[in-house]
């Protein structure tokens, strides 16, 4: 299980658990799952996906960096909403 953090200027939008992140990087689309090696990538326009079965979100992100480390990612943005 991820523990995911999704943080933009205003607020803290999410702060759980996930089984899954994908992620509208600069260059494509980048996929999180548990164990993943370590990462820091900067982040494109897009839609966020957590997944988790029923409790599965979904963000519009702008701008920012996700970084992976020891089954923590953190998603910081520019600009956020519920999509």
């Amino acid at each position: 299980m991820l523990q995911v953090s999704v943080i933009s200027p205003e607020a803290v939008l999410y702060e759980g658990a996930a089984d899954s992140v994908v992620a509208p990087a600069f260059d494509g689309e980048v996929g999180i799952l548990t164990g993943h090696a370590p990462m820091l990538t900067l982040l494109g326009t897009g839609e966020l996906r957590l997944g988790g079965g029923a409790g599965a979100r979904r963000f519009t992100v702008e701008g920012g960096f996700l970084q992976v480390a020891d089954n923590h990612v953190r998603v910081v943005t520019e600009k956020a909403q519920s999509a």
